[in-house]
């Protein structure tokens, strides 16, 4: 007979796949580290970014992105959602295909992405994103781009 433990053990194992279950082996952190160290030309191509300006944005949105590990599981880090949203963002990819690269889920992609794209949203909006307040700049606004 089962103790209810093992049970426990036995769903969650088919709640997750394993291979998700040891993401730090499988993600492609590894190679961005790599790609930081070895390779700045190759990290801008993969994030889009130089390496001080990801930190400088992970540093940033890390207090809106992060969450704490809990007994169950160890979090997903602030840096591996921040990668994983400028990945979907550079490439288009969908979810599905994404997960492959970052050893998440696809499920957990579908909240980390949006979660990820308004906290670089919130943290940016006051200094950098300027938007029209009034009908009057918007109809400039459509005006300018038209001439374009």
């Amino acid at each position: 007979m089962k103790n209810r433990a093992e049970d426990e053990q036995i769903k969650k194992r088919k709640l997750s796949k394993q291979w998700l279950l040891e993401r730090r082996k499988h993600s492609h952190m590894n190679l961005l580290h790599e790609l930081q160290s070895n390779e700045p030309a190759d990290f801008k191509n993969y994030l889009r970014m130089e390496n001080h300006t990801f930190y400088e944005l992970l540093d940033l949105v890390r207090p809106l992105i992060e969450k704490q590990n809990t007994i169950m599981r160890e979090s997903i880090s602030a840096e591996e959602r921040l990668v994983a949203t400028l990945r979907f963002l550079a490439t288009g990819r969908s979810y599905e295909d994404l997960k492959f690269s970052c050893a998440i889920s696809a499920q957990a992609l579908g909240k980390i992405i949006p979660e990820t794209c308004w906290a670089i949203y919130e943290v940016l909006r006051q200094k950098y994103l300027k938007m029209p307040n009034t009908e009057t700049e918007w109809k400039q606004v459509a005006k300018d781009f038209k001439t374009l």
